[in-house]
């Protein structure tokens, strides 16, 4: 018979103080594209509560394999549905049984085979997590598998080379040689640099549209009040004319 996920934390030593335990990552290029994929998706859900993104943290899943030191940390995922607060490890028994519901590795040298396969056979097998993902920041590999049944199937990628992730109703794909997100359009997810500069330079246009606006409406302004003065002195003159005119005995009208 299996157990809760209460029934499971009940069997567990004290793990409130689990502290994640995972290596160093391999290159800058990693520290990069990994902090690239937690800013991008932090600022795009900003406005909600209801998520937490792991960025290099473990994830504990049993009490054997604490005993083992089985450490197994994705280098990112998304939980959804659970709250949004900080969190020194993902201990599953404490998540109410809550596994990733995607993962996202960086491969190198030394974790890709790993990566390949152990891994996603743990993720396939045991996490159960809907989508997986990985990519390379060194040869840009990009590849994407989606929970059908028992397995994995591969994700294809769309005209533009790009796959759709169902988890976070965007798609991944590869933009100047880094891993960024897209949206249902296809359109680029910005960082926050990218989003302010967008905002600044939005914020310029619009004020280089008003003050061309505001320069045409004093254009008009002038032209208007030229052509009333010109008015004006054509009355003048007819005026002065008729004047003329009835000295002379003659009525203008």
């Amino acid at each position: 018979m299996a157990l809760t996920a209460q029934q499971i934390a009940d069997l567990m030593p004290d793990t409130s103080q689990l502290e994640s335990d995972e290596p160093e990552m391999e290159s800058s290029l990693h520290y990069l594209q990994l902090a690239l994929l937690v800013s991008c998706l932090d600022w795009l859900w900003r406005d909600r509560e209801d998520y937490f993104i792991g960025a290099n943290l473990t994830v504990y899943y049993s009490q054997q394999q604490l005993k083992n030191r089985e450490f197994r940390g994705p280098d990112f995922f998304v939980a959804k549905n659970t709250a949004k607060r900080p969190r020194r490890s993902w201990v599953v028994w404490q998540e109410d049984g809550k596994y990733p519901d995607i993962i996202i590795e960086l491969l190198s040298d030394s974790t890709a085979n790993v990566d390949r396969g152990e891994k996603k056979t743990l993720y396939q097998n045991r996490f159960r997590t809907p989508e997986y993902f990985w990519f390379s920041p060194e040869d840009l590999e990009l590849a994407g598998f989606r929970l059908s049944g028992e397995e994995y199937e591969p994700i294809l990628s769309n005209e533009s080379g790009l796959l759709w992730s169902h988890v976070l109703g965007l798609y991944l794909g590869i933009y100047y040689n880094q891993l960024r997100y897209f949206s249902a359009e296809g359109e680029l997810i910005p960082t926050p640099e990218e989003a302010a500069l967008q905002a600044q330079t939005f914020a310029e246009t619009e004020h280089q549209r008003a003050e061309t606006e505001r320069q045409r409406a004093e254009t008009e302004h002038q032209r208007a009040e030229t052509e009333r003065q010109r008015a004006e002195t054509e009355r003048q003159r007819a005026e002065g004319l008729a004047e003329q005119l009835r000295a002379l005995g003659i009525n203008p009208d």
